[in-house]
């Protein structure tokens, strides 16, 4: 099967998650991607869920998954000839170091390129290369924090509340992709290579959208408001018989219909209501009261059911179980098999973007650590071994 980045070389010296999960994209669309990892391992390899038989974790298995695995001690000085010359042959590099580390190790953008004018450098960290902080190290929370979003997250009496996965990662590595794949498209014009610099930071407060507004225009600065979103409204989740539901009411026209689905036609002579920014202004206490009391005498089942024939974007409040399992994700292949040597059945996130010529799959389990020392390297057993005791791998 043809894959859109066939051919492409991708050298990955990433850790954790923004990084691995900028590379997992490439290796679904067929770049073959070769994980170079420290001695002792990517951090992720610890974070769980960890398989006991196998000690595998599940976390590394999915965001390393389609990519070939080798180690290299980049302190010793034949680590480095071997990084060099797998960056010679390579389209890109990949890192998420942060900053000032690959300037010590000698592996800065500025030093590849001399050795490799028409690579594709992408950098991955928490503040970015031009940043005063760009030394420090950075997590997701610590990207939504400073970020902006989790002083917009939760209820007004809650604390500042991270959002549950760490969206500051995934972004964050989903730029990093898009930008790859935009320099690539640069190059294969004119045969120009580049630095693609990727913010956590940046990622996250280019999500903030409306809220930048509010303050910019508006003059006023935004603070949470639980499931409500301060530029529509009714837009919220309510709780029904079995648990709950989200319901967006976007423009007057579905206002209109939705009053009518739920018989409150009373609400559209209500001149608080008239308009949505009227709706914003005045969604709490009556308007939020009316459809709550509502929502309370049905299921989700029947609430679904009702906007849907209504067409009034709907839908339940979905645990990890049941999301698995929804006919949607089953439907659009978000859940695949994949056979790993030591864990065994792994079953986890598919590819996102479904292209229709070109698809992207999971053709094969991450590496175990060192598996493919000899192939990366051109090496023998021999050969490795006595590496292995230098140090070097």
């Amino acid at each position: 099967m043809k894959k859109a980045l066939e051919g492409i070389k991708v050298v990955d010296l990433t850790s954790a998650l923004n990084g691995p999960f900028c590379t997992m994209m490439m290796a679904d669309y067929g770049a073959e991607v070769l994980k170079i990892e420290p001695v002792f391992g990517d951090q992720m390899r610890t974070w769980g869920p960890i398989d006991e038989e196998s000690g595998e974790s599940g976390f590394f298995c999915y965001v390393n998954r389609n990519k070939k695995g080798a180690t290299l001690n980049l302190k010793t000085e034949k680590g480095k000839e071997m990084l060099w010359k797998l960056i010679k042959e390579a389209d890109v590099l990949v890192e998420n170091y942060k900053g000032g580390v690959t300037e010590r190790l000698g592996i800065d953008y500025e030093s590849v390129k001399k050795v490799n004018p028409n690579i594709i450098y992408a950098s991955g960290s928490g503040f970015g290369q031009t940043s005063p902080l760009k030394h420090r190290p950075c997590y997701d929370i610590v990207a939504q924090a400073m970020g902006g979003m989790a002083n917009l997250t939760g209820f007004p009496e809650t604390i500042p509340t991270k959002v549950g996965p760490s969206v500051a990662d995934h972004v964050a590595g989903i730029y990093l992709y898009v930008g790859v794949a935009t320099a690539l498209v640069h190059r294969e014009r004119t045969g120009e290579g580049q630095l693609v610099d990727v913010s956590m930071i940046d990622t996250i407060f280019s999500l903030l959208e409306n809220s930048l507004v509010k303050y910019t225009m508006g003059g006023y600065i935004p603070e949470r408001n639980g499931n409500i979103d301060p530029s529509i409204a009714p837009f919220d989740i309510f709780e029904c018989k079995d648990g709950f539901v989200a319901i967006g009411v976007g423009n007057d026209r579905l206002f209109d219909k939705f009053c009518h689905t739920i018989g409150h036609t009373e609400l559209l002579e209500d001149p608080r209501f008239e308009t949505n920014d009227l709706r914003c202004q005045n969604y709490q206490p009556d308007l939020q009261n009316v459809i709550a009391d509502w929502a309370k005498d049905y299921t989700k089942a029947e609430i679904e059911k009702i906007m849907d024939e209504a067409v009034i974007p709907c839908g339940p409040v979905l645990n990890v179980k049941e999301a698995i399992e929804h006919p949607h994700i089953q439907a659009r292949e978000m859940m695949v098999h994949c056979d790993h040597p030591t864990a065994g059945d792994l079953y986890f996130q598919g590819v996102v973007a479904k292209l229709s010529e070109t698809p992207g799959t999971v053709d094969f389990p991450s590496p175990l650590l060192g598996q493919h020392n000899q192939e990366i390297f051109g090496i023998t057993a021999e050969e490795e071994a006595q590496l292995k005791a230098e140090g070097v791998l």
